[in-house]
């Protein structure tokens, strides 16, 4: 590699790279990592991470050699890796990089030799065992880059860095470590320097390292010692993420970020980053980048003194696991100086480190969140420290809760904007999790919230989604892929890509289902592969509590689950699914209008679990008739009275009728044209249609069932129980009766019609009514459902909504409607535009 232009006047002084062993895994990803340090700065420095998995199997040596057990065949196999990359980088021999390892393979073996013999300074060597991996790494680097030769130096830390044990981890001594490497650079020349991450000397100089993670914080050291003008950290990742990708497939790279932001999110786990990375270069003002080595096309994550301003106010979201509880309780604490100290203090000797700490203004208890391990050992310190209190019943104990994570989130936007508390935790309360405990600094660039860990990834996918990092994302499954429910498939397949674009909205379609079979995705079922795919070899057997707890899925933040079958099996699983917060959108009307027992099961269990029950399509289908009377009566309005043409059959059959054709001819034409069920006695009977009423008469507030409806049943007696061949054939006797009920209607000016009737007092009728010629009934589309509200405000003018009320796309658009209702009222924007099914829908006075 050519050296670079050192001449160029606005070439920077100096760049520090840093590689992860990810990038160094292989003599193929050195050679790749050498290409990207190519850059036009008049100073290179590079620093080295061992490779892949080293530094793991150093550590498994030395506790195999400090056990007195076989280590040998672990470091012949550590060698030989080491060896077969050296011959692939250096098959000449031109480096001499063969003998230089075998020289630190040595030294090696022979530290491994006395500290599983326990010679005296066996334990003086093993702190610096773990570091050998970064040497190795570094000769296998100087080599890739071209080595003396192409003006690379190779520093080994141990030589310049001095650190010693603080409280807070290793610290550095600035003054000697900067007059040390300052020695260096005089007697090696101008050159760039390949160093060893991860290791260093201690004031006695004996060899050591800075901890897990510890070549980024080598790195930000030298980038500070070498007063460079930016330090890139490359990895295996595009940059700093809003959240763990693995628990959050859609988390976003973040194009820039502050100091703060990146020390809150690396303190709470973000595995990119290492907490001690940032105060380096932070006291310099250096700009370190984050970038990945596989795709260095990428732009990566700028992290610098001020965070760019992109309109989210939560940059990132991080969770920190195998938390615990520990909380003081006691009413003597009020108003008493020195509890909060004593506790701490108690928990400092136990050597208890605290993750968070929530205290109300009432005094009243004291909560510390803090590592599950140490969490028996806190809760033993502080009842010891409180045990005169506890004894005296001015504390009332310590309570220790188990399995707790915290979810933090931060972002320099949260300063000075109110709400994002609000957003934050009502994202957690619709995705049901609940917070144990909250903190949020003066500072408010971090709100931090204890939760149950196994809500923690349920309630991460919440967050992300509530801070738009990413769609509102809806698990969905279908059951009833029939007629209505292939339709909405079809809805869904058109519309979700759109909806995804401009709404942020991702409805997963992650099961589908038939009365007998089911087919469950984690990744998701395209809507129009969803019928086949029943059909497939991927079907399982029909199990409905299987079906909910996969749609339930504890990873992600929302569960829905559309009914579309007729059934009352399903319908009977309502009040199940929505105390555990899966919302329910159905045209199936048992539910609504089944046994009043069942539906106040329903609505309690949406009321205590926040599920949402939807089933705006088991009365008008496409219509807004619930939405229209919930939006009369929740805005103060008195309902006098419903009358209703629910039938799309029975719309057409009485809108044709008028003595010139019998009646049961028109029966026969409907038939054939599909607007009947199999046996037109479904429809004829009123059943459906008084149905229909129940669920309007309740959602108005009426304790009205099935059995309190005076029902016309169209069918004559004689006709009922006959099969279906025989009653077709005898149709025709429907036909006098039917025509003298027209004709008296006709001599009074009236039209017959089928309606449903629901008035002041709750009393409700089915069946055939005569109406005068100005009536809104009188006056629709042959297939036209209509539904008239008289309420206080529309009393001379009844509220009547009109338009196609049945048919299987329709109905589809109506159940779809609630479905983004739904989404909706989770916060997902309202920017998308309607299924693309024309329902002629009529709302007027």
């Amino acid at each position: 590699m050519p050296p670079a232009d050192a001449s160029h006047p606005s070439a920077p002084p100096c760049h520090v790279h840093k590689f992860g062993g990810s990038s160094l895994a292989d003599a193929p990803l050195y050679r790749a990592a050498a290409a990207l340090v190519d850059d036009p700065s008049r100073t290179r420095v590079v620093v080295v991470s061992a490779m892949q998995g080293v530094t793991d199997a150093l550590i498994a040596l030395l506790d195999t050699a400090q056990r007195g057990d076989a280590w040998q065949p672990a470091f012949d196999a550590l060698r030989e890796r080491h060896l077969v990359a050296a011959e692939a980088l250096d098959p000449d021999g031109h480096f001499d990089l063969r003998a230089r390892l075998e020289e630190e393979f040595a030294t090696l073996r022979h530290q491994l030799q006395a500290i599983a013999g326990g010679e005296p300074d066996a334990a003086q060597l093993a702190p610096g065992l773990p570091g050998f991996g970064e040497v190795f790494s570094s000769f296998l680097m100087h080599a890739a880059l071209g080595g003396d030769a192409a003006s690379w130096r190779r520093l080994d830390a141990r030589d310049v860095l001095v650190v010693h044990e603080g409280e807070m981890g290793m610290a550095v001594d600035w003054p000697q470590s900067r007059a040390r490497l300052a020695q260096w650079r005089a007697a090696q020349g101008d050159g760039n320097v390949v160093i060893t991450g991860f290791v260093a000397r201690d004031t006695h100089g004996r060899a050591t390292t800075l901890g897990r993670n510890g070549s980024d914080y080598s790195a930000a050291i030298f980038a500070n010692l070498f007063d460079a003008a930016a330090l890139t950290i490359w990895t295996d990742v595009d940059g700093v993420l809003s959240a763990d990708p693995r628990l959050v497939p859609e988390a976003v790279c973040l194009p820039s970020m502050s100091y703060a932001e990146a020390c809150e999110l690396a303190y709470f786990g973000a595995k990119v980053l290492h907490p001690q990375t940032m105060a380096p270069v932070q006291e310099r003002g250096i700009p370190l980048w984050i970038r990945n080595t596989k795709r260095p096309e990428a732009p990566g994550t700028l992290i610098a003194p001020d965070s760019g301003r992109d309109g989210a106010p939560v940059k990132g979201l991080s969770l920190v696991r195998d938390l615990a509880i520990v909380e003081l309780v006691g009413n003597g604490m009020v108003g008493v100086p020195g509890a909060a100290e004593r506790l701490f203090g108690a928990l400092r000797g136990a050597g208890v480190s605290v993750t968070m700490i929530s205290q109300g203004s009432s005094e009243h208890s004291i909560c510390c969140v803090l590592r599950a391990d140490q969490a028996e050992r806190a809760r033993d310190a502080a009842a010891a420290a409180f045990a005169d209190a506890i004894a005296d019943g001015q504390a009332q104990g310590v309570t220790l809760t188990r399995d707790i994570a915290v979810l933090a989130a931060v972002g320099d936007g949260m300063v000075g904007t109110p709400g994002v508390a609000a957003r934050l935790l009502g994202g957690l309360a619709q995705a049901r999790v609940n917070a144990r405990a909250i903190a949020q600094g003066a500072g408010e660039r971090n709100i931090s919230v204890a939760i149950g860990a196994n809500d923690a990834t349920r309630a991460l996918r919440a967050a992300h989604a509530a801070f738009w990092l990413s769609p509102q994302t809806l698990s969905v499954g279908v059951i009833g892929p029939g007629q209505v429910g292939s339709a909405l498939l079809v809805q869904m397949s058109a519309a979700l890509p759109q909806l995804r674009e401009r709404s942020g909205l991702d409805l997963r379609l992650r099961a589908i289902a038939n009365s007998r079979a089911m087919v469950l995705d984690e990744r998701g079922v395209e809507p129009v592969d969803a019928v086949a795919r029943l059909h497939g070899g991927a079907a399982q057997p029909l199990d409905l509590d299987r079906f909910a707890d996969h749609v339930r899925g504890e990873h992600l933040p929302h569960a829905l689950i559309v009914d579309c079958s007729a059934s009352p099996r399903v319908a009977a699983e309502y009040p199940r699914w929505l105390a555990r917060g899966i919302h329910v959108v159905t045209p199936n009307k048992q539910a609504g209008s089944g046994a009043w027992d069942h539906y106040a099961a329903i609505q309690d269990a949406s009321r205590r679990g926040g599920g949402r029950f939807r089933y705006e399509a088991t009365v008008g289908a496409g219509l807004p008739v619930m939405l229209t009377l919930r939006n009369l009566l929740d805005t103060g309005d008195e309902l006098h009275g419903i009358d209703g043409m629910l039938s799309g059959t029975l719309a057409w059959l009485f809108n044709r009728f008028d003595g010139s054709v019998p009646f049961s001819q028109l029966v026969r034409e409907a038939q054939a044209l599909g607007y009947t069920e199999p046996d037109p006695r479904d429809d004829l009977s009123g059943l459906d249609v008084a149905r229909k009423l129940v669920i309007l008469a309740r959602e108005a507030g009426r304790a009205l069932s099935l059995e309190d409806v005076d029902v016309e049943n169209l069918v004559p007696p004689a006709l009922r129980d006959v099969d279906r061949e025989e009653f077709l054939a005898r149709l025709s006797e429907m036909d006098e009766p039917m025509l003298a009920r027209q004709r008296d209607a006709a001599r009074e000016g009236r039209s017959l019609r089928h309606l449903a009737q629901l008035d002041r007092d709750g009393l409700a009728r089915v069946g055939v009514v005569a109406l005068p010629a100005e009536h809104a009934c009188c006056h629709t589309r042959l297939t036209d459902n209509l539904v008239q509200f008289r309420t206080r405000r529309y009393s001379d003018n009844p509220l009547v909504v009109q338009g196609p009320g049945a048919g299987p796309d329709v109905t589809a658009a109506g159940v779809f409607g609630d479905v983004l209702a739904i989404a909706q009222s989770l916060g997902a924007a309202a920017s998308w535009s309607s299924p693309a099914i024309d329902v002629r829908a009529q709302v007027h006075a």
